[in-house]
C-alpha cells in the first residue's frame, strides 16, 4: 500500500527539519520545498497528497501558492503555517481552501493530531464517493427499458418531475412495472442526486414501529428509548424519501404524512418542536386510490396532496412491442451477473414470450429470462425451458380470413373464431369460467385443467371478477358457460361453448 505523501513547505529549515523528522516516523513519505519556486517544482514531481504551507516565504505568499495548488488538484489538503495562529490571513486561508492551520512555535503532537485528521476526512470522503458512486453505477444498470408511446410519455414525465425538482410524486401501476426503477430515475437525475435516496416499505413495517421510522424518536419517549435517534425524513436531508406502497399506510399515519408534506416540517415521537424536512418525497401504489378515498381507506386530502404530478406505469401487455428489447437487455445483464455469454433468444422463444400476458409485469418477464439462462447449456435461448404456462399461452394462427380456424394446444381441441373476432382476454377468460366450472368451483382443481399454478388462476380470477364458482357478478351479461364437451366454437354472435 502507497504511503500518504506530505510537502512541507517552509523558509525556516529547522521548522521543515523538524516536521519532515516527525512525519517521516509516522509512516509518511515527506519532501521539502523552501521558497514559492521549490514548492512548484515539487508539486509536479512530488505529487503531494497535503501541503504543509507557510503563509510568508521569501520569493512569494503562501496564500497565492493555495490557490494555486487548488485550482491544480481541488482533492489536495492543505495545512498552513502562519507565525500568528490568530492572523487575519490564516482565516482568508480557510476560506480559499485549506483544510487547518497552526501556528508557530508548534506542538509536534498537535500537529500530528491535525495531519492525522485531515488524512482521516480523505479517507472518509474517498468512501463516500466510492458508495455513491456505486448507487449510481447500479441505478444506471437497472435501467428502465422501452420504445413504445406509453414508455416515451413515462420517460417524458421523469424528466419533467427531476427538472422542475417537483416536490411530490405519485407513481401508480400494477406489481412489478417498476415503481421503484421510475422513484430512484427521478432522484439521479435531479439536482439532488448528491443527497440521500432512502425508500421505505410501508406494508413491511408495523404501524407501531412506522412513526419512528419515518420521524425518529428523542431520548426518552418510550421505555427503551436511551438516545435520540434521527428517522427517515431527517437522514434524507436534501435528497428524496421514497414511500413505496403508500396506499398500505395506517390511516392515523396519513395524517402525519399530510403534516410533512404540506408544511415540510415533522416532529420527533416525544419532541416538544418542529424540525424541517428538505426532502423530496416520491409515493408508489398498485392500489387504486380513487377508490380508497371513496371507500374510507385513504384519507383524501393527503391523495390530492400527493397526486400533484402523477406517472402511470403501463402493464407489459399493454406495450409487448417493448418485450424484444426488454428480453435483449436482460440477457446483456444477467450475463454480466452470472458469467455467461447468452448472444440472444431465439424467434420461437420470442414468440412465446411476446404472447404471453405477463400478471406479474417486467418483474416476472425478469425471472423467466433469468431461469432460462441457468437452465440454457448453448448460446440461444431456446423455448425448451419456458414454463407451461408461457407455453401454453402460443397459438399458431392461419390467416383468419381464409378458414378461420385456429388451432391450439389447449386439450388437443380446436378453436374456431367467429367472423367479428374476439380478444385474447376474452377467451382467457372463458376458459377460466369452463375450468371452474368443471372443477365444482376448486380452485386447485382448475388450476391443473389450466396447466397453471393456483396463484396465477386466482391473480386471473381477480383481475376478471370472477368468484370461486365461476360465476361472474350480478352487474355482468355474459354467459356463463355451462357443462359440455369444453370445445369453443362460433355462433352468429360470437363466441359458446359446446
Amino acid at each position: 500500500m502507497s504511503k500518504n505523501r506530505i510537502l512541507v513547505v517552509d523558509d525556516e529549515k529547522l521548522i521543515s527539519w523538524s516536521l519532515a523528522a516527525s512525519l517521516k516516523k509516522d509512516g509518511y513519505e515527506v519532501d521539502t520545498a523552501a521558497s514559492g519556486a521549490e514548492a512548484v517544482q515539487k508539486f509536479e514531481s512530488f505529487k503531494p497528497d497535503l501541503v504543509m504551507l507557510d503563509i510568508c516565504l521569501p520569493d512569494t505568499s503562501g496564500l497565492e501558492l493555495l490557490k494555486r495548488f487548488k485550482a491544480a488538484n481541488e482533492d489536495l489538503y492543505v495545512i498552513m503555517i502562519t507565525a500568528y495562529a490568530n492572523a487575519d490571513s490564516a482565516v482568508q486561508a480557510l476560506q480559499d481552501g485549506a483544510e487547518d492551520y497552526f501556528g508557530k512555535p508548534f506542538n509536534l503532537e498537535a500537529v500530528k493530531h491535525v495531519v492525522e485528521r485531515a488524512f482521516e476526512k480523505r479517507r472518509l470522503k474517498k468512501e463516500v464517493d466510492y458508495f455513491r458512486n456505486e448507487l449510481r453505477r447500479k441505478s444506471d444498470h437497472e435501467k428502465m427499458v422501452g420504445n413504445s408511446p406509453k414508455m416515451i410519455e413515462v420517460f417524458k414525465m421523469i424528466k419533467i418531475c427531476a427538472d422542475a425538482d417537483a416536490k411530490t410524486v405519485l407513481i401508480t401501476g400494477e406489481s412489478g412495472t417498476g415503481k421503484e426503477l421510475v422513484a430512484k430515475a427521478i432522484h439521479y437525475h435531479s439536482a439532488r442526486a448528491d443527497a440521500p435516496f432512502i425508500e421505505v416499505n410501508c406494508a413491511s413495517i408495523p404501524e407501531n414501529l412506522l412513526e419512528n421510522e419515518l420521524f425518529g424518536h428523542e431520548k426518552g419517549a418510550y421505555t427503551d428509548a436511551s438516545r435520540r435517534q434521527k428517522g427517515v425524513f431527517e437522514l434524507a436531508e436534501g435528497g428524496s424519501v421514497f414511500l413505496d406502497e403508500i396506499g398500505d399506510m395506517p390511516y392515523q399515519m396519513q395524517a402525519k404524512i399530510l403534516k410533512a408534506t404540506e408544511t415540510k416540517r415533522f416532529r420527533r415521537l416525544g419532541g416538544q418542536e418542529d424540525v424541517e424536512a428538505n426532502v423530496r418525497i416520491i409515493t408508489a401504489t398498485h392500489q387504486d386510490l380513487p377508490r380508497m378515498v371513496k371507500e374510507g381507506k385513504f384519507r383524501g386530502d393527503l391523495f390530492f396532496r400527493l397526486n400533484v404530478m402523477n406517472i402511470c406505469l403501463p402493464k407489459l401487455r399493454e406495450r409487448k412491442e417493448d418485450i424484444e428489447s426488454l428480453v435483449q437487455y436482460f440477457i446483456e445483464t444477467l450475463n454480466e451477473e452470472y458469467g455467461r455469454s447468452i448472444t440472444h433468444a431465439a424467434p420461437d422463444t420470442l414468440e412465446y414470450l411476446t404472447r404471453y400476458d405477463w400478471p406479474g409485469n417486467v418483474r416476472e418477464l425478469r425471472n423467466c429470462i433469468e431461469r432460462l439462462m441457468m437452465l440454457e447449456q448453448g448460446k440461444v435461448l431456446t423455448p425448451e425451458f419456458l414454463n407451461p404456462e408461457i407455453k401454453q399461452s402460443r397459438v399458431a394462427a392461419q390467416d383468419p380470413e381464409s378458414s378461420g380456424v385456429i388451432s391450439t394446444d389447449f386439450a388437443g381441441e380446436h378453436i374456431v373464431l367467429p367472423s367479428t373476432g374476439i380478444s385474447l382476454e376474452e377467451l382467457e377468460k372463458m376458459l377460466i369460467q369452463l375450468a371452474l366450472k368443471k372443477s365444482g368451483g376448486n380452485q386447485s382443481k382448475a388450476a391443473k385443467f389450466l396447466k397453471t399454478s393456483r396463484d396465477t388462476l386466482r391473480y386471473r380470477m381477480k383481475k376478471f371478477g370472477l368468484s370461486d364458482s365461476g360465476k361472474e357478478g350480478e352487474n355482468e351479461n355474459l354467459e356463463t358457460p355451462v357443462a359440455g364437451s369444453g370445445v369453443p366454437h362460433a355462433s352468429a354472435d360470437g363466441l359458446r361453448w359446446a
